[in-house]
């Protein structure tokens, strides 16, 4: 990496602390131009548009990213996280797949393909994702809220009564919603 790409990679951090999300844009797209084969800065600007809901451009940039470096599990992590916002849960299942295959301990994809999993209707599967994220993050509400809801529509009345009480041991709220979810005919 140039000094020049370095520098403009440094630039745009310090746009995203002041939550100027443009001028970073323009930072790592500058950082791109000097050094094309920059991982950091094509999966900074994927994230940039990811959050602001613009899924195919995010989407480039990190299949960009991911073409230069194939072995982060962060890259395939957020192109999976981009793919499930825009509801393409089956690419997102397998950016998922593929970030906990690279780093089995990264719960946010576990839980990432158990929603993706759960809206495809496929209930068996994303309780086995959400238990490894719920394993691995164990303090994780929302974690425990899907697992909760998928052991439900699993028809599990104990599996929910279990998840239930371990929620209740510290978020009232998530507890208060689970029950009240799980309540209803599967």
């Amino acid at each position: 990496m140039t000094f020049e790409a370095w520098w403009h990679l440094q630039l745009a951090r310090f746009w995203l602390l002041l939550k100027q999300s443009e001028y970073a844009a323009n930072e790592l797209k500058a950082a791109l131009a000097v050094d094309p084969g920059s991982a950091r800065a094509a999966s900074g600007l994927g994230y940039l548009y990811g959050s602001r809901g613009e899924h195919a451009t995010a989407a480039h940039y990190l299949e960009r990213a991911r073409a230069i470096t194939p072995e982060d599990a962060v890259v395939h992590f957020n192109l999976g996280f981009v793919h499930e916002r825009a509801g393409n849960h089956e690419a997102a299942i397998a950016a998922f797949g593929e970030a906990v295959r690279l780093r089995p301990s990264i719960d946010r994809a576990w839980f990432g393909m158990g929603l993706s999993l759960a809206a495809l209707g496929r209930h068996a599967e994303a309780a086995q994702a959400l238990e490894e994220a719920a394993r691995l993050q164990p303090m994780n509400a929302h974690a425990w809220y899907a697992l909760g809801m998928a052991y439900h529509v699993l028809g599990r009345r104990d599996k929910v009564n279990e998840t239930i009480e371990r929620l209740r041991g510290f978020d009232p709220k998530m507890t208060a919603r689970l029950e009240q979810d799980s309540s209803h005919a599967a």
